[in-house]
């Protein structure tokens, strides 16, 4: 075992428009970095929280990155203690998978430090009861990314089948995150529990237009396919200027734009960094207009993800 290990993860988008909780991709640059350390006191506590003044758990029974290695710890009979220290690179609550990142470093760096030698499979597992403790649910789609990297589909829950697909040469992504904070667990009460056959229809047509147009590199078939019948008109009105936001995006020729996660982010895919770049300013002038702060990103997918990036033996 090393005494301890820290563990960086990305920030992602998931649902992606039209892949309501089985579609997701890692972004490049911002994330969260979570240090697990070995512990002579029996047991799991939150040892410190960056930046200071953030309203996170320090139960760790009920902290996104606690709960993992909650559970690690007692899958793997180790007599040690842990202690966890987590610096948030990630807006709480914001749609960019601030939970998912937490989790997923954390079982990253756990794994580290107890030796226990978990492949990405199993850590999925682990994670998710981070994002269980967030959301209220076991969806994979910020997790998954967020752990392997590239862009994903989640072909099933029962048991989770991730699908690794195909990345554009030349496809970016804006973010832009609003200075406020959407609950997962809340934004989900909103969705609706029967769906009429011809939005099913629409959305599965658009998720399978979208697989094939990421396989092909055809970003035509990409722009056509990214439109939500399900969560978007459900959660749109719990951001602020959203139909502005995306207009602009549009205008600016993004190939589609929606909500990322549960909100409050809006991402837009481009078919280069020009586009990407116009679509962020644009949706920053909307935002401003709204009398919101905001952090932008414009962003590849990121090919890596979750990884160690410190050891102390």
């Amino acid at each position: 075992m090393k005494d301890t290990a820290t563990a960086f993860a990305p920030g992602s988008v998931s649902n992606v428009a039209c892949g309501f909780d089985i579609m997701g991709f890692a972004l490049q640059g911002p994330g969260d970095r979570v240090t697990v350390r070995r512990s002579s006191k029996p047991g799991v506590r939150i040892a410190g929280i960056r930046p200071a003044g953030l309203r996170l758990p320090e139960d760790p029974s009920r902290n996104t990155a606690g709960a993992p290695v909650i559970a690690m710890l007692a899958a793997s009979g180790a007599g040690t203690g842990l202690d966890i220290e987590i610096e948030k690179g990630l807006p709480v609550g914001s749609g960019i998978g601030s939970s998912a990142a937490s989790a997923v470093a954390a079982a990253v760096a756990c794994n580290e430090v107890l030796g226990t030698g978990y492949g990405p499979e199993e850590l999925l597992l682990f994670a998710i009861e981070g994002e269980r403790i967030a959301s209220g649910a076991t969806h994979v789609d910020n997790l998954a990314p967020c752990l392997w990297g590239g862009f994903v589909l989640v072909r099933g829950y029962d048991p989770i089948d991730v699908v690794h697909l195909h990345v554009p040469e030349n496809l970016w992504c804006t973010v832009v995150c609003p200075s406020i904070e959407i609950r997962t667990e809340e934004a989900r009460r909103l969705l609706p529990q029967t769906i009429p056959l011809c939005d099913v229809v629409a959305q599965t047509g658009n998720a399978a237009g979208l697989v094939a147009g990421l396989m092909m590199s055809d970003y035509d078939l990409i722009s056509r396919s990214l439109h939500d019948r399900i969560a978007e008109p459900a959660r749109a009105r719990l951001i602020p200027g959203f139909a502005g936001m995306k207009q602009a995006a549009l205008q600016a020729g993004a190939l589609g734009c929606s909500i990322s996660g549960s909100g409050p982010a809006i991402f837009a895919l481009s078919a280069s960094e020009s586009a990407a770049r116009r679509a962020a300013s644009a949706m920053s002038d909307v935002v401003r207009s709204n009398g919101l702060d905001h952090q932008s990103i414009v962003s590849k997918i990121s090919q890596p993800g979750a990884r160690v990036v410190g050891v102390n033996e």
